[in-house]
């Protein structure tokens, strides 16, 4: 068996999808090291649950910092000192600088609540209700520089029925988000899934547009 996938996984708030990798990884579904859980929020739950599994886990709190180029710069230092091959957000609410981007090139990744690049940033579902949109779904993609704009690896869609609110869209979305962050690192680690100079590549053939997720 090859090495194990060296993962940094980054929260805030509730750590649900942290937790479904620290379930794939405990079942043998998965062939990955979670080496370090850290967080933005000293209150966040994703902490408990991580300690609850031995995983060793730091806080960078935004308001211990002069500015966003310190925060940035600490928890680079941090990462690069733990030793990983991914970065991978998972409700991280901060948005990482060009700095931090650049030393982790090609090797952050993030979900996202929509089907980019349609619904970039923050309240997708409250958006695709307003615009009366008939299916939304959830994105993992590369980590760029731009908001939500880096290459994407794969989507799943669902679609919104007459009465859903916004409690229902986002448990439809967590749902396939859970099989999607285990999924998409298990290509990595099997090396089903590549990346050169920010190309995406899939069983070594050019990934032209994202993988459709069907759970």
């Amino acid at each position: 068996m090859s090495e194990p996938l060296k993962l940094a996984i980054l929260i805030s708030g509730n750590g649900s999808n942290l937790q479904s990798i620290i379930d794939a990884i405990e079942t043998g579904g998965l062939n990955a090291q979670i080496k370090t859980v850290v967080s933005s929020n000293n209150m966040a739950y994703g902490l408990i649950r991580a300690t609850r599994h031995g995983l060793s886990t730091w806080v960078i709190d935004h308001h211990d910092y002069q500015n966003r180029d310190q925060y940035d710069g600490a928890l680079q230092h941090y990462l690069e000192s733990v030793g990983i091959d991914y970065v991978v957000l998972a409700g991280f609410m901060r948005i990482l600088g060009p700095a931090i981007i650049k030393a982790f090139e090609h090797r952050i990744l993030n979900i996202h609540p929509s089907l980019l690049p349609a619904y970039k940033g923050l309240n997708t579902h409250q958006r695709v209700l307003h615009d009366k949109a008939t299916h939304h779904g959830v994105s993992i993609h590369l980590v760029t520089a731009k908001l939500d704009d880096g290459p994407i690896i794969c989507q799943a869609r669902y679609p919104i029925e007459a009465g859903d609110r916004v409690e229902d869209l986002q448990a439809k979305g967590h749902r396939l988000e859970h099989q999607m962050y285990p999924q998409v690192l298990r290509w990595l680690s099997d090396g089903k899934l590549g990346v050169e100079e920010g190309r995406l590549f899939y069983e070594k053939a050019l990934l032209e547009r994202p993988i459709a997720f069907n759970p």
